[in-house]
């Protein structure tokens, strides 16, 4: 059944010029749904998943002279955030993320919302060469490339974290592996 959905899904995607977004399928382990593939926050707002984002998102208190920092440190920046609408974790920090982009006036077309699934995939297959074993995973990219990442929650708290990516200091997230 479940690989039906993920069938009907890609055909979507595949007749479509655009992917769609907020897409909602079966999370059959809870017995409820989850999004999966490309997303939005209006998609977080969408029953069930707002009943943990809108509160988390209120609840979050931003450190205003962090952000102060941030904010011109975010020119030329893309973000893509992968994430689980089914992971306590992603349920935590998601809304924070949100809430501190909103806080710097972050232009929303610079990121990219991916819901993935259990497995951590999505059917358009936009996991792909990203390495994402750990959800949350948020990506900073300049100039195209990857600058640094937090995986699953922050070593400091969101927003220190950020800054150090956004400035190029020593950042290693919760699962860097010396190579």
């Amino acid at each position: 059944m479940r690989n039906l959905y993920f069938i009907f899904i890609a055909l979507i995607c595949f007749a479509c010029k655009e992917q769609p977004i907020n897409v909602t399928v079966p999370d059959e382990e809870e017995e409820t749904i989850m999004l999966l593939g490309p997303a939005n926050e209006e998609g977080l707002l969408q029953e069930p998943f707002n009943s943990w984002y809108s509160t988390t998102y209120t609840d979050y208190k931003v450190n205003d002279s962090l952000v102060a920092l941030i904010k011109p440190e975010l020119k030329d920046v893309s973000i893509k955030l992968f994430m689980g609408t089914w992971c306590e974790d992603s349920q935590r920090e998601t809304p924070g993320i949100y809430k501190i982009l909103d806080a710097v006036h972050f232009n929303l077309e610079n990121l990219q919302l991916v819901a993935v699934d259990r497995d951590k995939v999505t059917p358009q297959k936009l996991e792909e060469n990203f390495n994402i074993t750990n959800v949350p995973t948020l990506i900073f990219f300049k100039d195209g490339k990857e600058m640094n990442r937090i995986v699953e929650y922050p070593i400091e708290n969101l927003e220190q974290d950020i800054l150090h990516i956004l400035r190029n200091e020593p950042y290693k997230n919760a699962y860097f592996e010396e190579e």
